[in-house]
């Protein structure tokens, strides 16, 4: 993998996670966290649609990143994360 293929897959990682972030509810996290949410979002989502045997989208996928489960699963993530964090309302 070339640098700058990395560089692309990182950037895909922090846009696929601020994406999921938003959708559960949060919002400015930051880089680092949008591209681990992103990451963490791309294995959860791929792991879901294998097990429940729902099509991975090949149209949809970057390289080996898949951009619809990457947001699927962060959302997903986020959203258990929610549970356990007091909100400051």
């Amino acid at each position: 993998m070339s640098l700058l293929s990395f560089l692309f897959m990182l950037l895909i990682a922090s846009i696929t996670g601020a994406i999921g972030a938003r959708i559960a509810g949060r919002k400015n996290l930051g880089c680092l966290t949008s591209i681990l949410l992103g990451f963490v979002g791309a294995l959860i989502g791929t792991y879901l649609a294998d097990k429940l045997d729902l099509p991975l989208f090949p149209w949809l996928t970057i390289g080996d990143f898949p951009i619809i489960w990457a947001v699927i699963g962060s959302a997903l993530f986020v959203a258990f994360l929610n549970l356990f964090s007091s909100s400051k309302r």
